[in-house]
Formats: structure tokens, sequence, C-alpha cells
């Protein structure tokens, strides 16, 4: 079982591993209907090019905390990106997360994860909506039609749910969730961390 290094959005950050190799095997465990997501899904897809993404949920559906609405702000602000809240957020989004396992088979699941995020997040569109679907596929590159297709696809939903249940069994609680070296950090600012060890290990001369 995995090491969870597990930080909740409202608690300080914990200090990682030094130097991650960002070649190595890792994974991330996100859900599309998460700001948290949207938060490190560009970094991810643009800085460590070994990692596989899975899509997955948490048997607890988020709840509309408005702490967790401030935290997402304020860190969205750290980040200067913008952020915006689709109306029906934080309602799940089951239509998303199956063409996202249709990405994953062709390759571009990141790309699709990247541009659903900037789609929700920093349009307010709806995720759910078949058109805003297809310019999201459109823009990861995938075939429009098929991803549509999956969109309506319920046999996909056992393996986001198994994804979600792996984070479960590893101790996780919340996503996005990144496996390294068989430790998980749990929570956009733990993941933030690890990106910025691994920026600065890179930057150290001689550093592997």
């Amino acid at each position: 079982m995995a090491e969870v290094i597990q930080l909740t959005q409202r608690r300080p950050r914990r200090a990682v591993p030094q130097a991650p190799d960002t070649t190595a095997p890792t994974t991330l465990y996100f859900d599309l209907a998460s700001p948290f997501t949207y938060l490190v899904a560009e970094r991810i897809e643009r800085r460590v090019g070994a990692a596989m993404w899975r899509p997955a949920t948490l048997p607890q559906p988020q709840a509309r905390d408005e702490a967790v609405l401030a935290t997402a702000q304020r860190r969205a602000q750290a980040l200067r990106m913008p952020l915006v809240w689709p109306e029906r957020f934080p309602s799940r989004v089951p239509t998303a997360m199956r063409v996202a396992t249709y990405a994953n088979e062709h390759g571009c699941c990141s790309a699709f994860a990247v541009a659903a995020g900037r789609l929700a997040f920093c349009g307010g569109f709806d995720l759910e909506d078949p058109e805003i679907l297809a310019e999201a596929a459109a823009a990861a590159g995938l075939d429009v039609d098929g991803a549509l297709v999956a969109a309506r696809d319920p046999r996909r939903d056992h393996q986001i749910g198994m994804a979600g249940r792996s984070v479960g069994h590893a101790g996780g609680t919340m996503l996005p969730a990144l496996e390294y070296e068989r430790r998980l950090y749990c929570g956009e600012p733990h993941i933030t961390a690890w990106l910025s060890q691994a920026a600065g290990a890179v930057a150290r001369p001689g550093a592997s």
C-alpha cells in the first residue's frame, strides 16, 4: 500500500521529499468537477511528461463548502489563474469523466483534462452540455463523434469508480491525488509543493 501524504485544503503545507524525478512513473488521479484539478492539470501536463492520468471519483461527492470555495479562490489568485464557478458546481460531471476515459485510451487524457478545466473554470461552462464536451474533445484532438458516444456509455463508470477506490484504499480522501514512488500526495497545495521540489532539482547544477 502506498504511503499517504495527505493534505486537507484548509491545513498548512507539509514538507515533501527532495528532488523528485519527473521522468519517473507518476499517476495523477483527477476529477473534472474539482477546481483543484483545474489548478494543477496544466502544470502536470507541461512538466511531468511521464505522468499517467486516471479519471477518478470518490464515493463522497464534493460539497459546496464555503471554506473550500474560498481556498480555491486564494489558490487561483496565488497561482495567477482565473477562476469562474460553473453554474452546476459542485455537481458531478459523469459524461465528461467518461470522455476522459476515452481520451485516455487515445493517449490524450491530459490534453482533454486541461481543455475541459479551462472551459469549466475559466469560462463557467457546463461540462455536461454535449456541445461543450465536443469543444473540449476537439481541442484535445479527439474524434468528436467517438467522444460523444463514450459520454453516453455508463459502462465506463466502473473504471472511474475503480480508480477512486484505488485512492481510497491507499488512504486518500480527496482529489486530485498524485502517486509517485508509492507515496500519495493529496490536494492541490501538496501537489504544487511536489512540483516545486521537482523544479528546484532541475535548477540545481548536477541534479539528477
